[in-house]
């Protein structure tokens, strides 16, 4: 099993490598993009609207799993490192998040509406 681990973790690292090298992009805008890819990929197979959590919680989830597997492929955590990826591919859909929950009147700045509520928007998940 650990032989099998190291070789996915050796083909995740070429692949990640590959596509920084093939596209020019450096480390950080492919963050970017591909929070948003992700967050606009979970709106359309949940159907749920970019105002809701969902998308981007999977944006979230998947950016710790990112990291969690970068972990496993460099031996080790390179923290300052993984802390900016994770914010480098989160921040801006929690923005269009908030933006879009602001328009929709579904969130204020003043709101007083319980945590508990906005996860039960997952429970259909």
């Amino acid at each position: 099993m650990t032989v099998r681990m190291n070789d996915i973790l050796q083909q995740y690292g070429q692949l990640s490598s590959m596509i920084g090298d093939r596209t020019g992009a450096s480390d950080s805008l492919l963050h970017v993009h591909g929070g948003l890819v992700i967050m606009f990929l979970a709106r359309i197979i949940t159907r749920r609207s970019l105002a809701s959590w969902t998308p981007f919680l999977v944006v979230l989830a998947a950016a710790l799993l990112k990291e969690i597997t970068d972990r496993g492929a460099h031996g080790a955590w390179r923290m300052p490192d993984s802390l900016f990826d994770i914010i480098n591919t989160v921040f801006w859909p929690l923005v269009l998040m908030l933006g879009a929950s602001m328009a929709s009147g579904t969130y204020s700045l003043s709101s007083t509406r319980p945590f508990t509520d906005l996860l039960g928007e997952l429970a259909p998940l």
